[in-house]
């Protein structure tokens, strides 16, 4: 009984908070990032950001900062492994020029938590080439792979998760790299491929939101699983869910219904 009811209360404020972000949606942004991967990095160093991608939630409109952009305007399309830090350097002063004029904007974000892959690394990294990175205050990220987590359990079974989140739920995959293709999309120097693959996934991101906040994402996760099965596990359902809600008032108009004939046969 305690677990349901600790399971359910997470639940309800991951919601709560989700929901109040997007009630405040002019203040709301969807952040996601290519780099090189770091198990292919042999002397230690973080890895290189190719491309990042911020969307504006109540408009769709998505800025970009990338490598191959910064490379163009500077006529090096040819060389960018020859002046990658360089260009890097170049593409996180735009980066974080932008985040000073957002610094009190809400940051939905997949898993960016920390110095391996997140808003630590970029940071760690503009600070390697020189730059003094402006800080994203933890109170306004929001980890959605992990609140999803709060809301659904294990809301995919197999992985990768997000990924197969996507094939669930049928949105649609044009540009999308997964983790491997990167890699192999960083080494082959395809940076422009990096950059649709990081355009795409703040769109799907922002799919997933609005899926989660009209009560129609598909998981593995079953109701049982959710809510339990306990007296407020079943309330929560019921009122969660429209469906249960018009069960349930139809159950009841034809209980009242055959208890009312009852009673006329019993005065008859």
């Amino acid at each position: 009984m305690a677990n349901a009811k600790y399971r359910i209360k997470k639940r309800k404020d991951a919601l709560k908070e989700l929901n109040g972000l997007v009630e405040r949606d002019s203040n709301l942004l969807i952040i996601h990032y290519s780099c090189e991967s770091f198990y292919n990095i042999k002397d230690g160093r973080t890895p290189r950001i190719t491309s990042i991608a911020v969307r504006y939630f109540n408009t769709g409109q998505t800025i970009s900062f990338s490598i191959h952009k910064v490379a163009e305007k500077q006529g090096k399309l040819d060389s960018i492994e020859d002046h990658y830090n360089e260009l890097e350097k170049s593409m996180l002063d735009e980066f974080f020029q932008f985040v000073s004029t957002h610094i009190n904007y809400k940051w939905i974000h997949w898993n960016m938590r920390d110095i391996n892959y997140g808003f630590e690394a970029i940071n760690h990294r503009y600070s390697v080439l020189g730059g003094t990175p402006s800080m994203i205050h933890d109170n306004n990220k929001y980890d959605l792979a992990r609140k999803m987590v709060d809301i659904y359990g294990n809301y995919i079974k197999e992985h990768p998760r997000f990924e197969k989140l996507i094939d669930k739920n049928n949105i649609t995959k044009r540009d999308f790299l997964g983790g491997a293709a990167e890699a192999e999309a960083f080494e082959n120097k395809e940076f422009v491929k990096l950059h649709q693959s990081t355009l795409r996934k703040v769109d799907i991101l922002q799919s997933v939101v609005e899926r989660i906040i009209e009560n129609n994402l598909k998981t593995d996760t079953t109701l049982r699983e959710i809510y339990g099965f306990t007296p407020q596990g079943l309330y929560e359902l019921v009122k969660e869910n429209w469906g249960y809600n018009l069960f349930i008032f139809l159950l009841g108009a034809i209980l009242s219904g055959i208890v009312g004939y009852i009673i006329t046969l019993l005065l008859t």
